[in-house]
């Protein structure tokens, strides 16, 4: 298995700079997903990973190898791309020894790989069939076959389930991590699917406007943001700025509390409380112990097992609170309520 580490790398389109001094290790036999919005340079990476584009600084290297300046065909990368790209007048068996036939394997050897790849992504029986034949997860699944036949080192794939449908999606997440485990290969995901990126994914590293701003596993990301970019971008996030006072941050009328270091009294601190981490309380039925917080129950999303409730402070700042729908129901639409949550889950940002 082989890892790969970007090392100062930066790229520039004209005026606009792409990518800012960006350095990461992708862990050799890990997945790992670069996610951000539009614009953010996570496929301008990829592809200066798989040979593409050159960067105008930094390195690439695969184990202990610089390929910086290597062209794609000696990097032995596989890649998938959103559309799939295959070639409509070959079976599906042609498609997928395509790659095999240009590094001159043909024959029972060539043969042998492509049952073998056929297998892994569960489309034995199809190899005849054409790509117009086919569903577009099936599709996928050759394309990710083609991909796997050339036994590559480093597996890119650049979004390529955005066009299915949201079950087939959430399916095909289910078969890719699936074959990603079973093949062990170091494997690169580009996505702006936050649910995809903490479904799939060993690491999560998520990028704005040319920069890695935090890498990590996505339960470590999701639960320890370090900015208001990370914490607001990788799921919702109910943000409060305040001054230190006497070990909490004074917001409006409300002390909160938070087990993370607080800078010296009279600083400036941002705190950030997942949704789902809320209770929604009528005043008078807040424990002891928890952060409380003034609030009017503006809306209710109903959504089948689960509601959001959109809420106001004093200052007008939306907020919102995830609830299963369960045990009594919840306040009247205008009431004033308290919203309540552990210290330990409220996250002190430093940026």
């Amino acid at each position: 298995m082989t890892g790969v580490d970007v090392v100062s790398i930066s790229k520039d389109y004209g005026r606009q700079r792409v990518l800012d001094g960006v350095s990461a290790t992708f862990e050799a036999g890990r997945f790992t997903s670069l996610l951000g919005p539009s614009g953010s340079g996570k496929t301008t990476l990829l592809r200066i990973i798989a040979g593409f584009v050159v960067p105008d600084a930094g390195k690439v290297r695969f184990g202990t190898a610089d390929v910086t300046q290597e062209p794609v065909w000696k990097r032995n990368v596989g890649m998938v791309f959103q559309s799939y790209a295959l070639f409509p007048h070959m079976s599906v068996r042609q498609n997928v020894m395509f790659g095999l036939n240009r590094r001159g394997i043909r024959g029972a050897a060539a043969e042998g790989e492509v049952s073998r790849v056929l297998e892994l992504v569960q489309l034995e029986g199809f190899d005849r069939r054409r790509p117009k034949e086919l569903s577009g997860g099936q599709q996928q699944r050759v394309a990710l076959a083609r991909a796997l036949v050339i036994r590559p080192d480093v597996l890119l794939l650049d979004e390529p389930l955005s066009a299915l449908d949201r079950r087939l999606r959430q399916g095909m997440q289910v078969e890719l991590r699936r074959i990603q485990r079973e093949s062990g290969l170091t494997t690169i995901f580009v996505t702006h699917d936050q649910e995809e990126a903490l479904t799939l994914s060993d690491e999560v590293a998520i990028l704005d406007q040319g920069r890695i701003v935090q890498q990590g596993p996505p339960s470590q990301i999701y639960e320890r943001p370090r900015s208001r970019f990370a914490a607001s971008f990788l799921g919702d996030a109910n943000l409060f700025s305040g001054e230190v006072r006497a070990g909490a941050v004074a917001v409006g009328a409300d002390l909160l509390r938070t087990a993370d270091a607080l800078p010296s009294d009279g600083a400036r601190a941002t705190l950030a409380v997942r949704p789902e981490k809320m209770n929604l309380q009528l005043p008078r039925d807040v424990p002891a112990g928890l952060n409380r917080y003034a609030a009017t129950l503006r809306e209710i999303i109903y959504a089948g097992a689960t509601s959001t409730f959109l809420l106001a402070d004093a200052a007008g700042n939306e907020l919102k609170v995830f609830r299963q729908n369960r045990g009594a129901p919840p306040p009247a639409i205008g009431s004033e309520v308290v919203l309540s949550w552990l210290p330990a889950d409220t996250i002190l940002l430093s940026g």
